[in-house]
């Protein structure tokens, strides 16, 4: 089968031929239609330093994907040859306490596809059957190929009850904007989302409806006042990674306000916990989905009328995956989708 490699310790993938994997009693495998680029993709593609000492080579990269079931292994019930799916990329054991109790994300022995193991930037997958979301008919594969990242999304905007709540949002990359999606949709009052890129806001509005602002040329502050925001936002979602945007929320943020942080800072990032204590901040660290729940949140979701269509903004045949992760590190698109198929 052809597959997108990391082959070599530097930047780039290559495309290579690669055995088609075989399955266990307890795993399917899945022939892929589409995969979604992620940010941990262009970390892989870049070579830094996260990548270089986490990713082992050769390792065929991508865990966001859509496609559909052609082997079951012997011991697999519930699932059928020719059913379409998705994936969780989080592998977990079962003999943690944390998965012992049911919280699989929470898994301290999690590894991941396209990280830790083969992924899913090639024709065919290998999966344990534990982690195959099928996917229902009014789902197309290519938002089935960025469930992934909408679960990031909709992991860290449900971390608190939105309704009626004032939202602000560090980072318009293509999560931060369907947080905004989901925010709306959970009925918070007002939603604000922050960033330096215009395109990516222009895209945000787009996509969610939403205030943006460019902190590089408005202030959070006035925008406060502008909307007549007595002490400050209610809830934040941190997804841009950025110590300075972070600690803009927590300025902005009421007395007794709560923080979902997904985004992750390079390196070691300073902070000023006098702030958290004396305004009561709650910061909750965010990590991949729930398993199963924000799986069956998020389909619920899309079925009944959220509509995250517009963050994908490039398409590709997976022939010029280049381009693809050309287009992804330009700063100037939204989701980037590679198609398999004619592979």
């Amino acid at each position: 089968m052809k597959a997108l490699e990391k082959s070599h310790p530097k930047e780039g993938l290559w495309m290579v031929e690669a055995p088609v994997p075989e399955i266990g009693p307890d795993e399917v495998l899945i022939k892929v239609n589409m995969t979604g680029i992620c940010g941990t993709d262009i970390h892989i593609w870049n070579w830094d330093d996260w990548a270089s000492h986490t990713v082992p080579v050769p390792m065929i990269t991508g865990h966001e994907f859509a496609g559909e079931i052609v082997e079951l292994g012997r011991d697999v019930t519930g699932l059928a040859i020719g059913q379409r799916c998705s994936g969780e990329g989080h592998l977990v054991g079962t003999d943690s306490r944390q998965s012992r109790s049911g919280k699989f994300h929470l898994d301290p022995g999690t590894r991941g596809v396209g990280v830790n193991v083969q992924g899913a930037f090639a024709q065919y997958l290998r999966l344990p059957a534990f982690n195959v979301v099928p996917l229902p008919d009014n789902i197309p594969d290519e938002i089935g190929a960025i469930l992934d990242p909408l679960g990031n999304a909709v992991h860290t905007a449900l971390s608190f009850n939105l309704l009626g709540e004032d939202v602000l949002i560090t980072g318009a990359g293509p999560i931060g904007i369907m947080a905004a999606a989901v925010a709306r949709r959970a009925s918070a009052r007002n939603v604000v989302i922050t960033d330096v890129n215009p395109d990516r806001l222009a895209l945000a509005r787009e996509v969610a409806d939403v205030r943006t602002v460019d902190v590089s040329q408005e202030s959070l502050h006035d925008v406060v006042a502008e909307m007549g925001l007595k002490q400050g936002f209610d809830v934040g979602l941190e997804m841009s990674g950025n110590q300075t945007a972070l600690d803009q929320m927590c300025e902005a943020m009421v007395m007794g306000g709560r923080i979902a942080l997904l985004g992750i800072p390079p390196g070691l990032a300073p902070m000023d916990w006098s702030r958290v204590v004396f305004k009561a901040l709650t910061i909750k660290g965010v990590y991949g989905r729930e398993m199963f729940e924000t799986w069956y949140k998020m389909i619920a979701l899309l079925q009944n009328g959220l509509d995250v269509s517009k963050v994908i903004t490039h398409r590709f045949p997976v022939a010029e995956f280049e381009q693809g992760f050309a287009a992804m590190k330009s700063g100037k698109s939204g989701k980037v989708v590679l198609d398999w198929r004619d592979a």
